[in-house]
């Protein structure tokens, strides 16, 4: 097992691993107590070879490692890579690409939705992953011989997943419904929420715009503190002082002490007087210039027949092509399908169409029907 602390190792490792086609990556992290994660650790294999990249070690540059995920000649492979490369786009301000996420190419391949890594390890591989060291402390040195085992386990089994499901995505022809996924884990706006959007997180039934440009103005300035003190949101302040704040704006120091979960301290300091700034922010925006939420109308009378009558065909059609129904079509766009042919919904549009959508359309139009075939459901054609 290499195990590299220093630039000019890692550089040579680097150098070695970018003749290759494909490399695979995993990361260890921490994130509770910050709004960034902390990179602890990253593991990185090639068909020949793995190494462990030691972060934390003095003195060690992680530039040559940012240059290989740079370098388009050489895939990077993850499994749900998402957080991992939410590392790599915060500490380089690019994300890797190109990209092969096999939680993703299992999910085209028929695996289900989200499938944990250890049981496409075990279907895959037949191997079984010791999970002991999942929830270590990553942080502490010196790393015992199991954690690195078992950090190391993660990127060599990792190799015979992706060929595997490059394998079954080239026999089935469905490279092309990877591609899509790939560009949004590929895009940076995928990993950086815009403080000004920060506010659509947050779960409220108030839809008043009024309450919205509040809300919007006090979620901004606490993403602003929680980047800038690198601490989680809801250590600035919890969601539910937002909505409080939003409904029941406070003018003066004094009535933000009486938030719950704000103190005199708090409010008579630095933090309350730009939490204040905020909430007038919020009171003096142009209403014109107030979000606006649009109000989910209810399904019309007769329409949720019609819907359970799509799932029905959406559960089907997954099945027959092995696919997880979540990469195919959401119910809120089923939702969209059923009350507008045209719908502009990924379901209705390349591949997804030709699975799913088109008879979508047809059952809507009375075009095809289904009947019981013993135990299995079927479509019939209808003239």
């Amino acid at each position: 097992m290499q195990i590299v602390t220093n630039t000019d190792d890692l550089s040579t490792l680097c150098q070695r691993l970018s003749e290759y086609p494909y490399v695979t990556i995993d990361t260890e992290f921490l994130r509770e107590s910050t709004f960034w994660p902390e990179l602890c650790l990253v593991q990185i294999a090639s068909d020949d070879e793995s190494a462990i990249i030691d972060p934390l070690a003095d003195g060690i540059s992680l530039q040559p490692l940012f240059d290989l995920l740079q370098n388009p000649k050489v895939l990077k492979v993850f499994h749900a890579g998402r957080q991992d490369l939410e590392i790599f786009h915060h500490l380089n301000g690019e994300v890797p690409t190109p990209i092969f996420d096999t939680q993703v190419a299992a999910m085209v391949c028929g695996f289900g939705e989200s499938v944990g890594y250890d049981t496409l390890v075990a279907s895959l591989t037949g191997a079984q992953i010791d999970k002991s060291s999942r929830f270590t402390d990553w942080s502490r040195r010196p790393l015992s011989d199991r954690q690195l085992t078992y950090a190391e386990a993660d990127v060599t089994h990792l190799r015979v997943v992706y060929a595997k499901l490059k394998e079954k995505l080239k026999e089935t022809g469905r490279e092309e419904w990877l591609t899509g996924e790939m560009k949004v884990l590929e895009a940076p706006e995928t990993y950086f929420i815009p403080p000004e959007n920060a506010w659509k997180r947050i779960k409220s039934r108030n839809i008043k715009p009024r309450f919205l440009a509040i809300l919007q103005a006090i979620a901004a300035w606490r993403e602003s503190q929680a980047h800038r003190q690198n601490i989680p949101r809801n250590r600035v302040m919890r969601d539910e002082a937002l909505l409080e704040i939003a409904s029941n704006p406070p003018a003066n120091e004094e009535k933000l002490s009486h938030v719950r979960g704000i103190g005199r301290k708090f409010a008579d300091g630095k933090m309350g007087a730009g939490l204040l700034a905020a909430i007038q922010a919020g009171i003096e925006l142009p209403m014109e210039d107030c979000p606006v939420v649009a109000q989910k109308k209810p399904l019309p009378k007769g329409m949720g027949p019609l819907m359970d009558l799509l799932r029905v065909l959406l559960k089907m059609r997954c099945e027959e092509n092995e696919v997880a129904q979540k990469l195919v079509c959401s119910s809120s766009d089923l939702e969209k399908i059923a009350a507008d042919d045209g719908a502009d919904v990924p379901a209705l549009k390349g591949w997804r169409f030709e699975m799913f959508g088109k008879d979508a359309l047809a059952l809507k139009e009375g075009k095809i029907a289904f009947t019981a075939n013993g135990k299995k459901i079927r479509i019939i054609e209808l003239e």
